[in-house]
Order: C-alpha cells, then structure tokens, then sequence
C-alpha cells in the first residue's frame, strides 16, 4: 500500500495568485531546485483524518499553527506511488520567521557520524507560473485546482 501524506497550500492575491512552498532540507537536496519544492506536507497513517495530519505538517515544518478555514483539492500520486491529500488556506507568512523541526540522520554517510538538518531549509511565496516550475511534478495538479478555486 501506498504511503499517504496531507499538506497545505498557503495562498495570498497580490495583483496574481501567489502559493507558498517549502524546500527540503539536508543535504540531498542542498543544491536541487527545479522540481524539489513542495506543499508543507508530511505523513499520516489511515486512521488518521488527513486535514488533522495536514495541519499539524504545516505547525511542523513552519512553526505556524493554522486556525484558519481549510478547502480540500483532493488528492494526487507522485510518481513513486505516494498519495498526497492537499488543502489550501488563503493566507499571508512572513517567510523570515519559519522555524522547521529538525530531523537526524548519518552524514556522510557511513561516516558515523549524526548530524542534524531542519526538515524544511525555506519557504517562499511564489507566482503561480514560477510555482509550477519549482514544485515536484506530481503535485502541479494541486496548484492547477487552486487556480480554478480562486478564479485564476
């Protein structure tokens, strides 16, 4: 089966459509760019409602906790098979003051040595057509069905 992520995407109108994305952090992914954002987002397992896993993602990986109303878009498959359940929330973050947890891992690897990473290294507010450019192929659809939502 499949694993199953829920995530948020923050939108803002300024004269455009702008979303919010994160980029990962540690050091696979240090110099990627293209294709390597993604919606704040994170796993859930099924008996877990996916806006709860959601909401929490998002308080994990910005340090923000959401109260505001959620819109489903529903759901889509990467292309390694997760599924990924997305909700969006107009709203506006000052980047600058994200705090994301961290997580550990061996680096280099088999060094045997830990080091810590932040599981997100940045946020940013992007147009929609540069979003489209960043963020992992498999969740293009999202940011696609939030156009639609806001009247883009």
């Amino acid at each position: 089966m499949p694993s199953k992520s829920a995530g948020i995407i923050a939108y803002r109108k300024r004269g455009s459509l702008e979303v919010l994305l994160v980029h990962p952090g540690g050091p696979f992914w240090r110099n990627k760019d293209l294709g390597a954002w993604s919606i704040p987002k994170g796993e859930y397992a099924d008996e877990e409602d996916a806006e709860i896993a959601a909401r929490r993602e998002f308080a994990e990986e910005l340090g923000l906790e959401l109260t505001v109303p959620l819109t489903a878009l529903g759901q889509v498959k990467q292309r390694g098979g997760k599924l990924v359940t997305a909700f969006a929330a107009e709203l506006d973050i000052d980047t600058s003051s994200i705090r994301s947890n961290n997580f550990e891992m061996e680096w280099p690897p088999r060094s045997g040595k830990r080091q810590t990473f932040p599981e997100v290294d940045r946020a940013e507010w992007f147009a929609l057509e540069k979003a489209h450019t960043r963020i992992n192929a498999g969740q293009r659809p999202l940011l696609d069905r939030l156009a639609q939502l806001a009247g883009e």
